[in-house]
């Protein structure tokens, strides 16, 4: 079978591979989690990746002409099926975060209170105070950001720790994590059920989340930060913050995790470079079957 001929099946078999198994085996590289940016990087490639094949299946089987008649409808109709289930996904995903985030932001603005204290007025976000004794602290983005806080929050954390949580909360404003999140979360939910791999998505959260504590760790250091983890792991932690809305945040698991990563350094230069590198590879395959397709 010539390659041109081979790349629809190719393009095919790479498809349903970067849809389930494996995201599954990427998940098990916990050493990926030293390099968050890197990590991210590779995740979000590896999912797009996919999409790309799938969609790219009918356009390299129409212009294969030695595939019989029954294998070219195949391909047109797992691409097409693949675009419409991307728009709805995205249709989908985007309303529901952008709806639930403007009723949480009203709410929160009703029921909280401004603080412009100098510690929280150094976040450079405004901060909003619910009254409730339960120590919380998230982060609601879009275009009126909020950094929100209980009073139980301001009670249980020393000024040290209370600058490491706003600094966080910070980092995933500034960096927009939400739209990183929404992203990925798009591509997952554009895969039918059957083939998603939920691993994916729970190590995509961690690493947002990892991000932003290498942020705090820099600013506050690891012990203060460490100290309000600890302080803050039974507090809620709504889903709509940064798009998690399916119950795979992980709590008490997560926290674990990041405790951990806060005392390991950062990855070798070299394992960094691997990781971009994979990270084009992988992205660039499909494309590249595709051109030998129609070429």
């Amino acid at each position: 079978m010539e390659l041109a001929t081979a790349a629809p099946v190719a393009l095919a078999l790479g498809a349903a591979l970067l849809a389930g198994p494996g995201p599954r085996a990427m998940a098990r590289l916990a050493r990926f989690r030293r390099a968050p940016f890197e990590a991210l990087v590779v995740w979000q490639c590896v999912a797009l990746a996919g999409v790309v094949a799938a969609l790219a299946v009918a356009p390299a089987a129409v212009a294969t002409a030695a595939l019989p008649a029954w294998a070219t409808a195949a391909a047109l109709a797992l691409s097409a099926a693949m675009l419409a289930r991307l728009l709805w996904s995205g249709h989908r995903v985007g309303t529901r975060l952008r709806t639930e985030r403007r009723r949480h932001r009203e709410l929160v603005d009703a029921l909280g209170t401004h603080d412009d204290s100098p510690a929280t007025r150094a976040a450079g976000s405004e901060v909003r105070v619910l009254a409730h004794p339960t120590p919380t602290a998230y982060c609601l983005p879009g275009r009126r950001q909020r950094v929100v806080l209980t009073e139980g929050t301001l009670l249980a954390l020393p000024a040290d720790e209370l600058a490491a949580v706003l600094t966080h909360e910070r980092a995933h404003l500034r960096a927009r994590h939400d739209l990183v999140l929404e992203f990925f979360t798009v591509l997952h939910e554009a895969v039918p059920a059957r083939l998603r791999a939920v691993e994916a998505l729970r190590e995509v959260r961690l690493l947002v989340e990892v991000l932003a504590d290498r942020a705090a760790r820099r600013v506050a250091g690891p012990v203060p930060l460490a100290r309000a983890l600890v302080s803050l792991a039974g507090g809620a932690h709504p889903d709509t913050a940064l798009g998690v809305t399916d119950g795979t945040r992980g709590g008490g698991s997560v926290t674990r995790d990041r405790m951990l990563l806060l005392a390991e350094p950062d990855a070798p230069f070299a394992l960094r470079v691997a990781m971009l590198a994979f990270a084009v590879a992988v992205l660039a395959t499909p494309v590249v079957l595709l051109a030998v397709a129609v070429g």
